[in-house]
Formats: C-alpha cells, structure tokens, sequence
C-alpha cells in the first residue's frame, strides 16, 4: 500500500487565467482542496513555503485551519526553511497545529531553495554563525527544533512567576506526543539524505536532486531512498522510516486534460540551481493504460512508501480535485499502489 497525497506550491497571479488572484484565494481554495481530496480518498495535503514571492509562506495557520476542517487526511509541508526560522516559537505553533489536527501533522523541513532575494533569512533577524554556512545554519536551527520536540524541560523557572509552575525545567508548550517522529527532511542530495537518516527524520525527496552520477533522475532518487534507508539502520534508529517522493502525473482522461496537458510530457532537465548541477525529473502525462507502463519503470517511486502529486494550483479547486481523483480511480490500483476499496469517504460528525 502507497499513501498518496498532493502537494501544492500555492501560486496566485492577478491574471485573468489564474483562479488564484489573492493570498486569500490561494489560503481558502487551499482548505477547500484539502476537504475535496480527503473525501476523494486521498492521504495528504501538503504546502510549499516559499518566502518573499506570491506563493504560500507561513504554513502554521492553513496548516491548523486544515486541521480543523478535515477528520483523516495527513497535512504537512514539503518544505519549511529553516534558515528563517526560530525553532523555539515554531515548535509552539507546530504542537498547536498538530493539536488541533489530533495528531495529523507531517512537517517536512529543509535547507530550502533558491530564494527570491539576496540572503533572505538576514532580513528574518538570521546570520550564519562565525564560520558557518546559511546551509549549517538552517540544519542547526533543524536540530535545536528536534530536540526541543522531544519534550524534555531546559528552561529555568521563574521563582516568582505569574502563574504557578509545575516542578522542574520548564519545556515548550504546547507539546504534542509523537510529533518528533514525524518530521521529515527534504533533501536534494545523497549526504543530506544520510544526514537525515541518522537525526531520526523522515525523507522527503523532490522533483529535483544533485547530479551526482548522470543516471535518470529516477534512478540516482532510488540510489538516494536506498542509501538514506541503509543510513537509518546502521542508525539502529527502532521505528521504521517513512519515505515520500513527489511527481507531477496527469491521466488524461477528458479533453480539459489533453488541452492542458496533452502535449507531451517530456524528459529529463539538467540544470544549475544555487551553483550545483541538477537534474529535474520529468512530468507524466498520458491516457491511463499507457501512464500505467510509464510509471511502473520509476525506480524511485517503487522506493517509496508516499507519493506527492504535484498540483497546479491556479487552475482551481474543482480541476485539481479531478487531476488526484484520476490517479487514486485509474492509475493507482492499477500499478498495485492502492485497492479501489481503500477510497472510502470519511465520516463526518
């Protein structure tokens, strides 16, 4: 069984094409997807954060607002930049969230991506540490946020303080058991993924990765997922680790889809992206039975235990419901990801 969920990068676009004109659009039609897809059957909702741009940024309030709104579905975020982030405050706003979804919440984290602006995280109040990269800098602040997850008192109380404190360190609050366990790492490289594996995280890999050996895209992502679980055992870590990959598939079933997406789906991309040659993996695109055979050739997501469908949000709510309800109905029981009995509605109270 493979969980599937979509993943949304949350653009909006005062374009008279975009249906997402406004922050508000792209927040609302948001909750609405993630409504929609729950009662698709689908297993996640998942947002991008991107800083400084016309896309989805602070995660927290969509994430608990979606919480609020849904009974099943898994909701996360594929990725937040820990360059600007406090990991103390926002261990408070990821236990409130989590919380409030009971117990929901899959935040995936990283190093982030190239930005909009020049070392965005300065303006944020962030600077590397004397000798330290923005890079060390997001997976320090990535640690600290894992250990304070942990729950674990390490303030000194107040000796005189407003309210009475309970014996002891004093640890953040609120605390949400189990969150810890389901943090993931977005990781655009061998090493980081092994990073990942032995800080007891959770994998995130994108449609990009390093080029490091001119193989297919999909085939260094296996090499990756392969490496990264190797690393989790040596680890000796005692759970086992989730994986998730993302992709972008369209089953072309209707002439909306072929007038979208019908003009091919292309190949791989090589690219240089923050001085590091990459390679971006390709789109599918294809009527069901052939998009079928396309993906059972996809290494990396026979590794992987979750898939993330990539979204094009600004086409709307009702479209995008239908682009994931074409591949939990036509593409995932038929590659064995899924049985047509598991798109069960949820009940609502």
């Amino acid at each position: 069984m493979k969980k599937i969920g979509f993943l949304s990068f949350g653009h909006w676009s005062p374009s008279r094409r975009s249906g997402t004109r406004s922050a508000a659009d792209v927040l609302l039609q948001s909750i609405d997807l993630a409504v929609a897809a729950e009662e698709l059957g689908a297993d996640g909702a998942y947002f991008r954060v991107h800083h400084f741009a016309q896309q989805l940024a602070s995660p927290f309030p969509l994430l608990a607002a979606v919480g609020a709104k849904t009974d099943r579905i898994e909701i996360g975020t594929g990725v937040i930049d820990m360059r600007y982030e406090n990991p103390l405050y926002m261990a408070e706003d990821a236990g409130a969230a989590d919380l409030i979804s009971g117990g929901r919440l899959q935040l995936g984290i990283s190093r982030g991506s190239p930005e909009q602006v020049i070392e965005g995280w300065r303006y944020f109040g962030y600077a590397p540490a004397e000798g330290e990269s923005d890079a060390d800098m997001g997976r320090r602040h990535a640690e600290v946020f894992l250990d304070v997850l942990k729950g674990e008192g390490f303030a000194e109380p107040n000796p005189r303080p407003m309210f009475p404190n309970p014996p002891g360190l004093l640890r953040i609050e609120p605390h949400s058991e189990g969150l810890r366990d389901r943090i993931w790492w977005g990781s655009a490289s061998n090493a980081t993924a092994v990073w990942a594996a032995k800080a007891g995280m959770n994998l995130q890999s994108s449609t990009l990765k390093a080029d490091e050996s001119g193989e297919p895209f999909h085939v260094q992502q296996a090499k990756q997922i392969r490496a990264y679980r190797d690393a989790w055992r040596e680890a000796g870590h005692a759970r086992e680790p989730r994986v998730s990959v993302s992709r972008s598939i369209f089953a072309l079933v209707n002439d909306e889809d072929r007038a979208y997406f019908g003009g091919g789906d292309g190949g791989d991309q090589i690219g240089i992206i923050d001085n590091m040659r990459a390679v971006f993996g390709r789109s599918y695109a294809a009527e069901p039975d052939r998009l079928v055979e396309q993906l059972k050739a996809d290494e990396a997501i026979r590794e992987a235990d979750t898939l993330l469908l990539t979204v094009p949000n600004q086409l709307g709510v009702a479209y995008n419901a239908h682009v994931i309800d074409a591949v939990l109905k036509h593409v995932a029981p038929a590659l064995g990801w899924r049985r047509e009995t598991d798109r069960q509605l949820p009940a609502r109270g």
